[in-house]
């Protein structure tokens, strides 16, 4: 790593993930973080199926053209 990126760009020990947390906590509630949590793997789920291209509406799409050309 060079100076640059370390000044800009420190990294995230322990004690700094204990902070946000704590900040998460505050802000948000303990009763919340469940929500918070499905709502967030819901969201990574979502964007790794965009990327692999396998959505539900493509599918669809295929399965239309094809029964259109029968």
């Amino acid at each position: 790593m060079n100076m640059l990126s370390t000044i800009f760009f420190p990294t995230v020990g322990f004690p700094e993930l204990l902070i946000i947390a704590f900040i998460v906590v505050v802000i948000f509630g303990a009763s919340k973080l469940p929500l918070l949590g499905k709502g967030l793997g819901e969201g990574i789920r979502n964007f790794k199926t965009g990327l692999k291209g396998d959505d539900k509406h493509q599918v669809l799409d295929k399965t239309r053209e094809a029964e259109e050309k029968n």
